[in-house]
């Protein structure tokens, strides 16, 4: 099955559902979203990640996260691979010594590592034909500006210059060179203009 790239859109108390909250997923090449209610603990852990903010102690993801690093398990990407009775499944697919390791999750913890390791989340095309929605008009507009505006966020240049010389010690231990190249470029460029 041809695997589609989302992109976290929003994070928002869930209108459907009062203690709940919605992550909402957009495709990368489309304008459908696909909305997930989430719990409050969950929708923390995602926010905490996608501000990088560093908490006195770590949150029960960044735990799972220093565990993985530490065996170097590497997390390759998100899959929502099923929906039953309005409930996402998910999967880790992560990597150790060249074997893929497949483990099952729920969507939410799945999404919160996602941010945490800055890999990709897909899914499937039956999944969004069953959940997703489409935006029109106006609020397709607004939509694809906020999301150019996020995706250039992203980029390396929204990083500290701290933050930065971290991920590229991280790079380095992880043996990922062509990420420890990207930021060695920024880092590079940065020094060059101040």
């Amino acid at each position: 099955m041809k695997k589609i790239e989302l992109d976290i859109i929003a994070l928002s108390h869930s209108v459907t559902q009062s203690n709940n909250y919605a992550v909402v997923l957009g495709e990368q090449e489309g304008m459908r979203r696909l909305p997930i209610v989430i719990g409050g603990f969950e929708a923390q852990a995602i926010a905490v990640a996608m501000e990088r903010m560093t908490p006195t102690r770590p949150l029960t993801h960044d735990l799972f996260k220093n565990t993985l690093n530490t065996f170097k398990v590497n997390l390759k990407e998100i899959i929502i691979n099923d929906l039953l009775d309005g409930v996402f499944y998910a999967k880790l697919i992560c990597e150790q010594n060249g074997e893929v390791i497949e483990i099952d999750s729920r969507t939410s913890d799945a999404l919160a590592l996602a941010v945490r390791f800055n890999c990709p989340v897909f899914t499937y095309e039956f999944i969004l034909e069953n959940a997703g929605v489409i935006l029109e008009g106006d609020e397709a507009k607004k939509e694809k500006v906020s999301h150019s505006q996020q995706s250039r966020k992203k980029g390396l240049e929204s990083y500290s210059m701290d933050t930065l010389n971290k991920m590229l010690d991280e790079a380095i231990e992880k043996e990922d060179y062509e990420k420890a190249a990207k930021i060695r470029d920024e880092i590079s460029r940065r020094s060059k203009e101040s």
